[in-house]
């Protein structure tokens, strides 16, 4: 049974520490050593000693993403373009341009954004495999206008690769795809081999030994973010249909046993009957096993003695998912000041999101959205400033530039500044050191 925390009990998560073990790190840090070293020898190595499987090649050609799409059929087909075109249409918004300042005496001041050049979408085939993320990694990519997608996604035991990820990254636009999985697969788009380009950042979900791949290539590369176990937290009152609550909340829990989904609310009848049908619900769960290790190792119920409190826990839980499950949500919304994403009414659920709705699913995890944002089109470029003085606006600053360095003690900036004043007022030819010549000080 899921956990019924009553007011004034701690509603603390207790959830195990999902960090990465000794165990894992010196694993993931092995594997990434060997690609680095023996490139698409270890790669091969390590995907007959993981996924039973031996391959020659790891990329594969346009026609299997064409065969994909018919194997697949034209109603998934249909469903993941209108997907895609949700998921472009919300993400086109978030598309920004550069800006330049005119100021007067001769300063010009302005910042670029740049899209990277070349970027590595990395889709979980373990126990589920998920075309929804290849739309979501792709196309916000697409948009920033990067130059090259790579894919990697686990080849599968059976040999047959998954026809729904291979159709999604047609439809999503993905350049090249490569079956290699695991932490091998990140340490092959961190650092290159023989037939995998090196990329500049890699973003996608994956198991635990991926997420410790990721954080030890980080620097060498940049990451979306290191994600951890999913979660859900619902806030409702007593107006709320229990049945419709408990499915949200196993929506998450089917995820894995490391999954939580959480209700609070000002109701201990909803509690009651919520609790009762998460029971009910499992029972016909194809997951089922998974999702009880969620509700019975993670979950809970939170009795909170307002709606006003129920917030209040909320931000401090900073769900990766938050249903506002009442009557006139946008009349909470601004209370929801920690969560990665924020499903309104009662006719939302969290899986819109997942699949179809437009907004991102890669989605900051582990209370992380306290401070951190959904994937979108920003992580797929980068800005750059620039800065431009005439010899007018350079006089006029210099003074102010100097006297700033030497309180900071830094006397070569100051003079990188004074020595032009000093270069300025000489008359020509005046300082020249033997066989100077005239405007080598402008060199």
């Amino acid at each position: 049974m899921i956990k019924i925390v009553k007011p004034g009990e701690s509603y603390i998560a207790d959830r195990a520490n999902t960090s990465s073990s000794s165990a894992i790190s010196a694993a993931v840090a092995e594997i990434i050593a060997g690609v680095i070293s023996r490139g698409d020898a270890a790669l091969r190595e390590y995907t007959e000693k993981f996924d039973g499987l031996t391959l020659e090649n790891f990329e594969k050609p346009p026609s299997a993403l064409d065969a994909a799409i018919r194997e697949v059929g034209s109603e998934f087909v249909g469903i993941m373009e209108r997907a895609a075109k949700n998921i472009e249409d919300f993400h086109k918004r978030q598309i920004r341009e550069g800006f330049i300042i005119k100021q007067d005496g001769g300063v010009i001041l302005g910042q670029r954004i740049v899209p990277l050049q070349r970027v590595g979408l990395y889709i979980p085939g373990g126990t589920a495999a998920y075309p929804s993320s290849v739309l979501m990694n792709c196309i916000p990519a697409k948009l920033a206008g990067v130059s090259e997608i790579i894919m990697t996604t686990p080849p599968s035991r059976s040999g047959r690769d998954d026809a729904g990820i291979l159709a999604a990254a047609k439809i999503a636009g993905v350049d090249r795809v490569f079956t290699i999985g695991g932490a091998q697969a990140i340490a092959a788009l961190a650092y290159g081999t023989q037939t995998i380009p090196r990329v500049d950042k890699i973003t996608g979900p994956g198991n635990a030994y991926v997420a410790e791949a990721k954080r030890q290539v980080f620097g060498v590369v940049g990451i979306d973010m290191i994600a951890g176990p999913s979660d859900i937290l619902v806030i409702a009152d007593e107006t709320a249909n229990s049945i419709l609550v408990a499915a949200d909340m196993l929506s998450q829990c089917e995820h894995g046993e490391d999954s939580a989904a959480v209700l609070i609310t000002d109701s201990p009848e909803l509690a009651e009957k919520v609790s009762r049908e998460i029971e009910t619900q499992l029972q016909a769960l194809p997951r089922q096993t998974i999702a009880r290790g969620a509700v019975e190792g993670n979950s809970k119920i939170i009795i909170a003695e307002s709606l006003d409190k129920a917030f209040e826990i909320s931000n401090e839980l900073a769900p990766e998912h938050l249903e506002i499950f009442l009557d006139d949500p946008f009349a909470y919304l601004e209370k929801a000041k920690n969560a990665g994403s924020i499903f309104l009414g009662k006719n939302t659920p969290e899986a819109l999101g997942d699949y179809y709705a437009g907004p991102n699913h890669t989605l900051p995890t582990s209370g992380t959205s306290r401070f951190s944002s959904p994937l979108s089109v920003d992580d797929f470029v980068k800005k750059s400033s620039f800065t431009y003085y005439t010899d007018e606006a350079l006089m006029s600053a210099s003074g102010d530039v100097a006297d700033f360095a030497k309180k900071e003690g830094l006397m070569a900036h100051a003079l990188s500044v004074l020595k032009r004043d000093s270069n300025r007022k000489q008359p020509s030819g005046v300082g020249k050191q033997t066989g100077e010549r005239e405007g080598d000080r402008e060199q």
